[in-house]
């Protein structure tokens, strides 16, 4: 399983590095995934932070 943000709808709210800091990440003003793959233990709050994000930038696949 792996998360993909689009830089073009990120704003850069950090809502998602709060609430899986185990896979994203802020870089300058956007957020970034930190690895190429979400660790087993981390993929609920991976799903919780696409759910969450405020513009849909977030996709898990």
């Amino acid at each position: 399983m792996k998360a993909v943000i689009d830089k073009d709808l990120c704003t850069g709210c950090g809502l998602c590095c709060d609430t899986c800091p185990d896979v994203f990440e802020m870089q300058d003003t956007v957020a970034v995934v930190k690895g190429s793959e979400i660790p087993a233990a981390s993929e609920e709050t991976a799903k919780q932070a696409a759910a969450d994000c405020p513009v849909e930038a977030i996709k898990i696949e």
